[in-house]
């Protein structure tokens, strides 16, 4: 039951994210810029619809399309490994449109464990929307255990890396 409510969290943040990307462009082209990537709004736009696309697939489908997730959060992995080994000074990984989301090994542990619980529920062919019928109370409660799940870790992506540069 905690691989799917991970999994059901690890989703809806990549559909905030995914339409973070559409509503403002400008941190994840930046962050894709102080990379060497592709930094156009076109490269954004597809990224966002990546995100979005596989979470919708794996939430929806389920099983092996789980894995739409698991890739997606590795290649966050990836980029935030980089960007933080090679130390270069990004102000916003870009994730969620806001300009003051620096990437932090917390986001890289929270990327690859993501990509981990995904690849869980491909191998076990979980459904995560079957996991939603047997909830008592129409899953009214699962889900808004879900939905907190999804604030606490925004916060802790986006408000912990803020408060502590305060702190210092």
């Amino acid at each position: 039951m905690v691989l799917e409510a991970w999994f059901f969290i690890a989703a809806a943040l990549l559909l905030v994210s995914g339409g973070s990307k559409f509503v403002d462009p400008a941190p994840t082209r930046g962050a894709l810029q102080a990379t060497g990537l592709p930094a156009f709004n076109w490269a954004v736009y597809l990224i966002g619809t990546a995100e979005i696309a596989a979470a919708l697939t794996g939430t929806v489908l389920g099983g092996w399309t789980s894995l739409g997730v698991a890739l997606t959060y590795l290649g966050f992995a990836g980029f935030v490994a980089y960007a933080l080994l090679r130390r270069i000074p990004l102000q916003s990984c870009g994730c969620f449109g806001k300009a003051d989301t620096p990437p932090t090994w917390g986001h890289l542990v929270f990327n690859v464990v993501s990509a981990g619980v995904a690849i869980g529920v491909a191998v076990t062919g979980t459904e995560p929307l079957g996991i939603l019928a047997g909830q008592p109370l129409g899953a009214v409660p699962y889900l808004a255990f879900v939905a907190i799940g999804v604030w606490v870790v925004y916060l802790l992506l986006t408000e912990l890396p803020r408060l502590r540069s305060l702190m210092t």
